[in-house]
């Protein structure tokens, strides 16, 4: 695994009477509102994830092997296992023990968990939710992020982590998190490819279905949001895209060069 480079911590501070390095104050004294009701992209759709609308399209689709195309109910596999590795939950191996799990974060608000809905087949094709939400300090979390393979490394993916990320900074927050098992690379290149900053790991963080899980943490904050934004909406652009649906220009995290 390759380490990133951690951003240097440069402080920002005034002094106060004493001569003594404080923190800038922060503009406003109005706490951001908590997320809430669905949220619209380019190409999809973020709903409130519940049991009956949700379900039984997840977990279809994250059932079905890396060939989203494949049509063979032989060739689906309820565990479908390098989805769940690092997750807290799963696998499921029925339709019914998914329902149960879905049911039962319907009525929790932090998490606050979003079904992530395809526009073009209107079908749900993964979970993503707002977690460690904290409007005092106006800090959010993304987090339980599970793509099912029709949904990886498809604009729709990359359109819904843009949403979450708009709605969080326009609701008011100052900071955006994502936070992963150190181990789990393809989240910690995912982090990275969306702009994220490496701030560290938390070594023993916590207990995962029985095993040790380091913590990596990364962040955006909103002073860095306008940038970002501007790259997204570029990219997300239908002329980023040739006839095939592959991408002209790749994403590009800040102060980094066109490729």
């Amino acid at each position: 695994m390759e380490p990133e480079l951690v951003a240097r911590y440069v402080p920002t501070f005034e002094l106060d009477a004493a001569g003594n390095p404080i923190g800038y104050p922060v503009i406003g004294n109005t706490e951001p509102l908590r997320p809430s009701g669905s949220l619209l992209g380019t190409y999809c759709r973020l709903e409130p994830l519940t049991a009956d609308q949700h379900a039984s399209d997840l977990f279809e689709a994250f059932a079905r092997r890396n060939d989203p195309s494949h049509n063979d109910p032989s060739h689906n596999d309820p565990s479908h296992n390098d989805l769940w590795t690092y997750m807290p939950h799963g696998p499921f191996a029925s339709e019914a023990e998914f329902r149960d799990w879905v049911l039962s974060r319907e009525a929790v608000t932090d998490p606050f968990f979003y079904a992530i809905i395809d526009v073009s087949t209107e079908k749900a094709t993964g979970v993503a939710s707002y977690l460690r939400i904290d409007p005092s300090a106006r800090s959010i979390e993304v987090g339980w992020i599970t793509f099912s393979p029709a949904l990886k490394r498809t604009r729709v993916a990359t359109d819904a982590m843009f949403v979450m990320m708009r709605n969080a900074f326009d609701l008011g927050y100052r900071r955006y998190e994502w936070k992963c098992n150190a181990l789990n690379q393809v989240s910690r290149n995912a982090a990275l490819r969306l702009g994220m900053t490496y701030e560290g790991t938390f070594r023993q963080a916590t207990v995962v279905k029985g095993r040790n899980r380091d913590t990596a943490w990364f962040s955006i904050l909103d002073s860095e949001w306008p940038a970002m934004r501007h790259n997204f909406e570029n990219w997300l652009s239908e002329s980023n895209f040739d006839p095939r649906g592959q991408q002209v220009t790749r994403l590009r995290p800040l102060g980094s060069n066109p490729q």
